[in-house]
């Protein structure tokens, strides 16, 4: 394990976390296999640990201020959760390099929604109840297969489906995130044993640490720069991360 690389690393995830409220855990999967070396699957893995470990721990924090709206969090994650398991066991059936490209394809994605904001329909009416449950499958079968949390999607699917403040969203989007990301992981393990694969877990706290000091670092730093502008800026970096792994992978 090469400290130097890890360090800031993790803190980088936890800032950014902290600065747009998504976008660390489409960071951590290339981090941990092309910068530590870590096989596909497993680093899939660890990214549901790190990133579920991350949102847990400050959902504690957001439970303190009330900003949680536990309903909503049910509501969409019960299905997320059913989603989330179903897409790791799918996962058995693919290589890491399909995973990675198609890990690719949701970076992509992410960047586009981050640099041009969907100006979506909000959903009404006997409609709202089957389109959140099949948003939480969808959007759980991604966060299995490909180890993302899925947020960038999530919080603008609770403001128009949940009727949230972007606040409210934000929090509630971390509780749906990190019971996915424990569904997610228990399949993983199941599946890396399997396989004669393990976690490195003294790796994977050394991550959650410094991850949440990034996070506390990027809440501060979110008072002093615009946020649209960075999420513009990140989007771009995204998209060059995004191409990287294209051409690794093909």
């Amino acid at each position: 394990m090469d400290l130097m690389i890890l360090i800031p690393c993790a803190l980088v995830v936890g800032l950014t976390m902290g600065l747009l409220g998504s976008g660390g855990s489409i960071l951590t999967v290339p981090i941990l296999v092309y910068l530590m070396g870590q096989d596909e699957k497993v680093a899939i893995a660890s990214s549901l640990a790190i990133v579920g470990s991350v949102a847990a721990l400050t959902t504690v924090l957001n439970i303190r201020d009330g900003s949680i709206n536990w309903r909503t969090a049910i509501w969409f994650g019960v299905p997320g959760v059913l989603g989330t398991y179903l897409g790791a066991a799918l996962s058995q059936f693919a290589s890491g390099q399909v995973q990675l490209m198609v890990f690719a394809a949701v970076m992509l994605l992410s960047a586009v929604f981050m640099f041009w904001p969907p100006k979506f329909k909000a959903v009404t009416g006997d409609q709202k109840l089957g389109v959140i449950v099949t948003e939480g499958l969808l959007i759980g079968a991604l966060t299995g297969f490909v180890g993302v949390g899925g947020g960038f999607m999530i919080v603008p699917a609770l403001v128009l489906l949940g009727g949230l403040s972007m606040t409210t969203a934000a929090a509630t989007s971390l509780v749906i995130i990190a019971v996915k990301s424990a569904a997610g992981l228990v399949k993983y393990l199941e599946l890396l044993e399997g396989s004669g694969l393990s976690l490195d877990w003294t790796l994977i706290l050394i991550f959650i640490g410094l991850g949440m000091l990034g996070s506390f670092l990027g809440r501060g730093l979110g008072r002093v720069i615009e946020q649209r502008r960075a999420e513009q800026v990140f989007s771009v970096f995204l998209v060059a991360i995004a191409g990287w792994i294209l051409v690794q992978s093909v």
